[in-house]
């Protein structure tokens, strides 16, 4: 189990049952950022990340 398994978890226990929306969560992830802005760069990634999880190149690695 990785560290931020934990996160994850208490994520889903806490909040498992509501619906967000998209732009709810990218809301958050700027208001993160504005007050850690040390994890800029991990953030943008995830972002990155999730905003491409259809697109075919992400097959390939």
């Amino acid at each position: 189990m990785y560290f931020t398994d934990r996160g994850i978890e208490e994520l889903t226990a806490r909040r498992g049952d509501e619906s967000v929306t998209l732009e709810w969560v990218s809301d958050q992830l700027r208001t993160f950022v504005d007050l850690h802005p040390e994890f800029e760069t991990p953030v943008e990634r995830l972002a990155s990340w999730l905003a491409r999880l259809d697109d075919d190149e992400l097959d390939d690695e």
